[in-house]
């Protein structure tokens, strides 16, 4: 009776713990996903941000960029009230899982006013690192269809040398006359 029980306890146990061991690649999904949910209050839920104009779209952004972004506000080498913090609480284990659903997910649909005819002086000096269609690549992020809001915004930034998380990017804003960035800006966000 005794090892009739024992054989028993052990055959469940093993069933359980094997059980477990396959729905573990399953939780692990459903853990980054239910994470990820956090990002969307901003970010928004279907890839475009609450806040265009001052969030970036990050449903379909370079993976390595994202790693980087996480990066960096964790260690102050980029500064936001609200994403400094989060990237701290974020285990960094976390980081390119969840950099790697972002990446995995569509780059959101969106209208498209008329792009402009030829492209905008001093834009083919930022194809090498984001690419021909400015769609990014290791390790540029992707800049084509970003609001002219942000865009604008984050070259002023790297020209005034307010977001120095880029050593290259200061001295290429600083090339470039305001009206140029505008114009980039705004031919950016048209893609």
């Amino acid at each position: 009776m005794f090892t009739r029980l024992f054989l028993t306890f052990f055959t469940i146990f093993g069933a359980v713990a094997a059980g477990s061991l396959v729905g573990l690649p399953a939780y692990a999904a459903d853990e980054i996903e239910t994470k990820a949910q956090t990002c969307a209050a901003c970010h928004g839920d279907a890839g475009m941000p609450t806040d265009p104009k001052t969030t970036p779209i990050i449903w379909g952004q370079q993976q390595s960029y994202l790693v980087k972004q996480l990066h960096d506000y964790r260690s102050g080498d980029r500064d936001h009230p609200i994403m400094s913090q989060l990237a701290k609480d974020l285990p960094r284990a976390d980081d390119r899982k969840i950099s790697a659903y972002f990446a995995a997910k569509p780059w959101p649909a969106q209208p498209k006013p008329a792009a402009a005819a030829a492209l905008p002086k001093g834009i083919a000096q930022c194809q090498p690192c984001h690419q021909q269609n400015f769609e990014g690549g290791p390790p540029a992020p992707r800049l084509a269809g970003l609001s002219y809001e942000y865009l604008v915004e984050a070259m002023r930034s790297f020209a005034k040398e307010e977001r120095t998380n880029n050593g290259d990017m200061p001295k290429f804003m600083q090339m470039l006359t305001d009206s140029e960035r505008d114009a980039i800006a705004r031919y950016l966000a048209a893609l």
